[in-house]
């Protein structure tokens, strides 16, 4: 793969979240920061879940949908992703089902991870 295509798959995945972010109403994309590894094709796999596996961040952990796209023809009828429920915005979220969680349901299983997170980096 050239070094073009990689780096525009790259900045395109980067809008894609920019544009998640943007699109919730209790966001503000200037709280938020990116940072990446450039490797060759073969690694990436690896080096994305070795990162996630090393900080278990939050929206891979416990909040699912971040990275979602509009579903496709057919799928509508599926609950709207978690992401979406923590933070509503995005207009085709919006169409879907509620999830099975409230938000505050959500919010507390947050919590209670990122407290148990803190207190596995104490000890």
């Amino acid at each position: 793969m050239e070094l073009a295509t990689q780096t525009t798959a790259l900045t395109k995945r980067l809008k894609d979240h920019r544009k998640s972010i943007e699109a919730a109403i209790n966001l503000n994309i200037e709280d938020f920061s990116a940072r990446w590894l450039v490797m060759e094709d073969v690694w990436i796999a690896l080096g994305e879940s070795a990162m996630i596996r090393r900080h278990q961040p939050v929206w891979n952990a416990r909040i699912d949908g971040f990275g979602n796209h509009a579903p496709g023809r057919g799928r509508a009828k599926g609950a709207r992703p978690q992401w979406d429920t923590l933070h509503p915005g995005r207009a085709w979220a919006e169409a879907l089902p509620s999830a099975l969680k409230s938000a505050d349901e959500l919010l507390q299983d947050v919590q209670e991870y990122l407290d148990y997170r803190l207190r596995s980096l104490v000890y």
